[in-house]
C-alpha cells in the first residue's frame, strides 16, 4: 500500500515562508553569490519540500500511530524538525542534518531514492538534496546552469579533505583541511595571484584621482554619459544623454554634476559641455535629477532643441553614439569624494579594442533585450574598450593559473576544478564590469546589470576598477564566490547537460522547478556570461562549452520571437511541458510523489486568487500526462504579512505541487460522485492543513491540493451533458466545498461566537438593525443584552454593531471575566498583538487558557481566525483580513509563549506591522 508522505498532508508552511523571505537578505556564503542565475527558489523551501517528499505522514503508519491524536503529535514533532531545518543559521548543523537524514532513512527502509532536478538552473534543489545526505543528480540544457551545478554539488565533494597546493599555504596553516576548505583556499590564493599579475599588466589604465587637497586616492568609479551630435544645424554640439545629474544624495554630503556649455574652437560646433561637481543646495537639481533624456526623447543643453529618440537610435545604428566623462568617484575616509573629470582620466580609458573578444552577435530579437536598436550588435558592444581589455586580461590569466597549479603539484583534474572557479569569477565580474551599469546616487555605488531579467539601454553609466576592495574588483567578485564553496558532506553529485524531454528518468525521484512560459529568456540572457566562460574555460570544459552560444532550439520557454508569435510560443511550451512529464511518467516510482514548482503570476489570477489560465493549463497538462495531483503548497519568498498595494493579502510567488502516477485504467465518475468524494475527504484534509499553521491567505491554494487529488485520481469526471469536467469547473467545486466546510466549523463554537460570526458575515463591523440581531441571537441561544455586557457588541437606538479589536478596553482581565467566549479572546488577542507585539499577546493567551472553566480553546481561536479571514477576504474588508491573517501567521510564537508559563517573556521581540521581518 502507498504511504502518504508528509508533503501530501500538512506542512508548517508559514515558518517555511518566513525563513524563505528572511533568506533574501542573506548574502555571505549563500549559494546565490556563486554566480548569477535567475528565479532561484529559496534554499529553505527546497530543503523542506525534499524532506517532506520522502518522510511518511503519521497517518500512513497506523500501527505506530493508531489514533488521530497520536498522529497529530507525531506530525507536530516532524513539523518542529522542519522548522529547525529551514533556519539559515542551521545549514551546517551536522547533528540536525543527521537527525533529518535518519528520519528519511526510517521512511525509505534505509534506501532513499536519488533526487533528480532535470531543470536544475541555479542548483538549489540538488544542493539541498545533497545537504540532506541524498544522492543528487542535476541536468539542464543550458551550459551556464550546468557549470553552476557542477560548482555546487560535484566539484567540492570530489576534492573533499584535500589540502591546498599553492606554495607555502598548507605549511603556513598547519591544520586538518576538512570538507572543501583546501579547494576554497587555493581558489582564493590563485585568484590573488591573477589580480596581482593583471595589475602589473594593465594597472596603468586606472590612474588615481587628484583630490581637492592635493592628495591622490584610488578611483571607485568613473561616471560616463553617452553622447550624440545635436541635429540642430545651427548647434551641432556633442550633447550628453543623462538620466540624472545627481551623484550622491546623503544628507549633508549631497553631490551632483553641473554641466556648463563653454566655447571650444577645437570642436566643429565651436563649443562643448564641461562638467563640474556641485555641492551647494541652492544649485542642486530637482529630486528627479533634471537630466537631458527621458522615455520620449532628449533635449540639447546648448540650444534646447528637442531630439526624438528615433534620431538617437539612428545615430547608434550608424555607430555615432559616443561617450564623455562626467565625474570621477574617489575613495575617501568612509565616504565618496567626487572630483571633476580630467584629460588624464579620459585619455586613460581611450584604448584600442583588443582582438580576441566575444564578438558573437546579440539576438536580433529576444525577451528582455532593448539595446539592439541603438546599434549594439555583438556581446562585446556591451562593454567599453577598457573593460574589454581588463576582462580579456583576467580571462587569459585563468589559463596561466591552471598551468601554475599543475606546476605546483596539482593534478590535471584538480587544476581544472580550481580554474573553473577562477573562470566563473571572471564571468561573475562581467555583471558589474559592463557599460550598462547605473550609478545609484542613494547608495553611492555602481549597481550590476542584472538587477532584473533584462538588458536595457542606459544613458549614463558607471565604470568600476577591477582592482581593490570595491564592487567590480576581481578580488571582490572571487571573494564572494569562494564563500559558497562549501562541502555539504553528502555524496558526490552528478551533473550533466541534457534535454529534459529526452533524458532518462529511470531510478530517480523528480523534484524540479521548470521554466514558466515567457517569464525569463534564460538562454539569450545567459549568453552574456557564456561568451566569457567559453573564452576562459573552453579547454577546461571542452564538451560543455563547445558551441558558440547557448543552445536555444529545444529550450522550454515560450519565446514569441522563436516560435512565430505568442500562440506558437504558447503551443511549443505547453506541448513540451506535457512531453517532459509524460516521459517522466513512464518510469515513475509509485512509492514517492514527485514535486514540481509552479511560478504563480499574480496578474494571471482570477478575483478569488485561485485560478488562472496558466495554472489551469499546468494542472490539465499534468493530469493529461497521467499524473494525480496530491497537494498544492503556496510558497512565498516575500514577507508573509505584506499587502499587495497595501490593500489586499499577497498571493504566493510560486506553488509546489506533489504528484503521483495515476494508475492505468483509473475509474470514471460523474459530477455527483466527484462532489460526494470531496465532501467525504476535504474536511479532514482541511483540519490537517489548519494544524500545519497555514496562513488564511494561503488556505484556498493549499486546499486545491486535496481537492485536485480527488479530481485527478479519476480517469474522467463527467458533467451531466456527458462532457469531461474541466479543471476550472473542478476548482469551482473545490472552493464551494471549502466554503461549506469552513461554515460547518461554526457548530464547534460557543453561542456568542456563532452569533458574532453570522452577524459579521452580514455586516462586518458596520451597523445593523436591533430586530435582526435579536432574532439571530435567540436562534443561537443567546441575547443581545448578554453580548453587550460581554462587550462583543454595542446596542444603541435600535442599532447593533460588533466591537472592533481596537475599540476594546485595555483594563480587561480575562481571568476575572465571569463569562467569556472564543470571539472575545480572539479580538483581545488581535488588540494586544497589534499594539504591543507577540510577547504580550502570548501572555494574554496564557491567561485565557488557564481559566478554570475552559471557556477558551486555542485551536478554536485559530479556526475562528481562518473563518473570519475567509469572510473578510470575500467581502473586500482588507484591513480586517490582514488582522486575522497576521494572528495566524504569528500563532506559533504566540502559542510558545502562552505555554511557557514559567519562562520570562520580556526578551521576546515585538511584531513589526510595517512588513518588517522579525529577525
Amino acid at each position: 500500500m502507498q504511504k502518504r508522505k508528509l508533503i501530501e498532508v500538512a506542512l508548517p508552511l508559514e515558518t517555511i515562508n518566513r525563513e524563505s523571505a528572511r533568506e533574501k537578505s542573506i548574502r555571505h556564503g549563500h549559494p546565490s553569490t556563486l554566480h548569477l542565475w535567475w528565479a532561484r527558489r529559496p534554499l529553505a523551501a527546497a530543503r523542506a519540500v525534499i524532506f517532506a517528499q520522502l518522510v511518511d505522514d503519521p497517518s500512513s503508519r497506523p500501527d505506530e500511530f493508531p489514533t488521530e491524536e497520536l498522529q497529530r503529535k507525531e506530525r507536530e514533532r516532524l513539523h518542529s524538525l522542519i522548522e529547525r531545518l529551514v533556519v539559515w543559521e542551521n545549514i551546517r548543523d551536522k547533528k540536525l542534518l543527521a537527525e533529518a537524514h535518519a528520519e528519511i532513512l526510517k521512511s525509505t527502509d534505509g534506501e532513499p531514492p536519488t533526487i533528480l532536478d532535470p531543470f536544475a538552473g541555479g542548483g538549489t534543489i540538488p544542493l539541498e538534496a545533497q545537504r540532506l545526505g541524498l544522492e543528487a543528480r542535476a541536468s539542464d540544457l543550458n551550459p551556464v546552469a550546468v557549470l553552476i551545478n557542477k560548482a555546487l554539488i560535484e566539484i567540492p565533494p570530489t576534492f573533499r579533505g584535500q589540502p591546498p597546493v599553492y606554495p607555502g599555504l598548507a605549511d603556513a596553516e598547519i591544520r586538518l583541511w576538512t570538507g572543501a576548505e583546501g579547494l576554497a583556499a587555493d581558489v582564493r590564493a590563485y585568484g590573488r595571484w591573477m589580480r596581482d599579475e593583471a595589475e602589473k599588466r594593465i594597472g596603468h589604465l586606472y590612474p588615481q584621482a587628484a583630490l581637492p587637497d592635493g592628495g591622490r586616492a584610488p578611483v571607485i568609479a568613473w561616471i560616463w554619459a553617452r553622447t550624440v551630435t545635436c541635429p540642430n544645424p545651427a548647434c551641432g554640439i556633442e550633447m550628453p544623454l543623462v538620466r540624472s545629474w545627481w551623484l550622491g544624495k546623503k544628507k549633508g554630503k549631497e553631490a551632483y554634476v553641473v554641466p556648463v556649455v563653454v566655447p571650444d574652437t577645437s570642436n566643429p560646433s565651436g563649443q562643448r559641455v564641461r562638467f563640474e561637481i556641485g555641492h551647494d543646495k541652492a544649485g542642486a537639481p530637482s529630486a528627479a535629477g533634471d537630466g537631458t533624456v527621458s522615455k520620449t526623447g532628449a533635449v540639447c543643453l546648448a540650444c534646447e532643441a528637442a531630439v526624438d529618440l528615433n534620431y538617437v537610435r539612428a545615430e547608434g545604428r550608424a555607430g555615432r553614439i559616443g561617450v564623455t566623462l562626467m565625474a570621477v568617484v574617489a575613495e575617501g575616509n568612509r565616504q565618496r569624494i567626487y572630483v571633476d573629470p580630467t584629460d588624464e582620466h579620459s585619455y586613460a580609458a581611450d584604448v584600442d579594442r583588443p582582438d580576441d573578444i566575444p564578438d558573437t552577435p546579440l539576438p536580433a530579437e529576444a525577451l528582455g533585450f532593448r539595446v539592439q536598436s541603438y546599434g549594439m550588435k555583438s556581446w562585446a558592444d556591451l562593454f567599453t574598450n577598457r573593460q574589454l581589455v581588463a576582462l580579456t586580461t583576467f580571462s587569459d590569466l585563468v589559463t596561466e593559473a591552471r598551468a601554475r597549479i599543475i606546476a605546483d603539484g596539482g593534478t590535471d583534474a584538480y587544476a581544472d576544478a580550481v580554474a573553473t572557479y577562477l573562470g566563473m569569477g571572471v564571468s561573475r565580474m562581467t555583471d558589474i564590469a559592463n557599460a550598462l551599469c547605473r550609478w545609484e546616487n542613494t547608495k553611492e555605488q555602481v549597481r550590476n546589470l542584472f538587477g532584473r531579467q533584462a538588458i536595457s539601454m542606459l544613458w549614463d553609466f558607471g565604470e568600476t576598477r577591477p582592482f581593490g576592495k570595491a564592487a567590480g574588483a576581481y578580488e571582490v567578485s572571487l571573494g564572494n564566490l569562494v564563500k559558497t564553496i562549501a562541502d555539504t558532506g553528502g555524496p558526490i553529485g552528478e551533473v550533466r547537460q541534457a534535454d529534459a524531454s529526452s533524458r532518462s528518468y529511470d531510478g530517480v525521484l523528480i523534484s524540479t522547478d521548470p521554466p514558466y512560459y515567457d517569464n525569463i529568456g534564460y538562454s539569450d540572457l545567459s549568453d552574456f556570461f557564456y561568451v566569457w566562460l567559453r573564452r576562459s574555460l573552453r579547454k577546461v570544459q571542452p564538451d560543455l562549452l563547445a558551441t558558440m552560444l547557448v543552445p536555444k532550439a529545444e529550450e522550454l520557454v515560450a519565446n514569441p520571437y522563436r516560435h512565430d508569435g505568442k500562440q506558437g510560443a504558447r503551443e511549443f511550451f505547453e506541448n513540451g511541458f506535457r512531453d517532459v512529464f509524460a516521459h517522466a511518467r513512464e518510469t515513475a516510482s509509485t512509492e514517492y510523489p514527485i514535486t514540481v514548482w509552479y511560478a504563480f503570476k499574480q496578474s494571471d489570477s482570477d478575483e478569488a486568487g485561485t485560478a488562472s489560465t496558466g495554472w489551469e493549463t499546468l494542472l490539465e497538462g499534468m493530469i493529461h500526462a497521467g499524473w494525480m495531483i496530491t497537494s498544492t503548497w503556496p510558497t512565498r519568498s516575500e514577507l508573509g504579512n505584506r499587502m499587495r498595494g497595501q490593500e489586499s493579502n499577497a498571493l504566493a510567488s510560486s506553488i509546489v505541487l506533489s504528484l503521483r502516477p495515476r494508475p492505468d485504467g483509473a475509474p470514471t465518475t460523474d459530477r455527483r460522485g466527484f462532489i460526494a468524494a470531496l465532501e467525504a475527504e476535504l474536511p479532514a484534509a482541511l483540519r490537517k492543513l489548519q494544524q500545519g499553521l497555514i496562513a488564511p491567505v494561503d488556505l484556498p491554494q493549499a486546499a486545491i491540493g486535496p481537492g485536485m487529488a480527488v479530481f485527478s485520481r479519476f480517469g474522467a469526471v463527467l458533467e451531466p451533458d456527458g462532457m469531461k469536467m474541466t479543471v476550472r469547473s473542478a476548482l469551482s467545486r473545490i472552493n464551494e466545498i471549502l466554503d461549506q466546510v469552513l461554515n460547518e466549523q461554526e457548530g464547534d463554537f460557543d453561542s456568542p461566537s456563532r452569533f458574532a460570526i453570522a452577524w459579521y458575515r452580514q455586516h462586518g463591523y458596520n451597523v445593523g438593525k436591533f430586530g435582526d440581531a435579536d432574532n439571530l441571537a435567540r436562534a443561537r441561544n443567546t441575547s443581545v443584552d448578554v453580548m453587550e455586557r460581554d462587550e462583543i457588541l454595542t446596542s444603541r437606538a435600535g442599532s447593533v454593531q460588533l466591537v472592533k479589536p481596537g475599540g476594546l478596553r485595555w483594563d480587561y482581565d480575562i481571568l476575572k471575566d465571569t463569562h467569556t467566549s472564543n470571539w472575545e479572546a480572539l479580538h483581545h488577542l488581535i488588540k494586544v498583538l497589534e499594539r504591543d507585539g507577540i510577547a504580550p499577546a502570548g501572555d494574554f493567551l496564557n491567561g485565557a487558557l488557564t481559566r478554570p472553566d475552559g471557556a477558551v480553546d486555542a485551536d478554536l481561536i485559530k479556526e475562528l481566525a481562518h473563518l473570519l479571514f475567509r469572510i473578510a477576504e470575500g467581502n473586500g474588508w482588507t484591513k480586517d483580513a490582514l488582522s486575522f491573517n497576521t494572528l495566524v501567521t504569528t500563532w506559533p510564537e504566540i502559542l510558545v509563549i502562552a505555554r511557557s508559563v514559567n519562562e520570562p517573556t520580556a526578551q521576546q521581540g515585538a511584531f513589526d506591522f510595517d512588513g518588517g521581518d522579525e529577525d
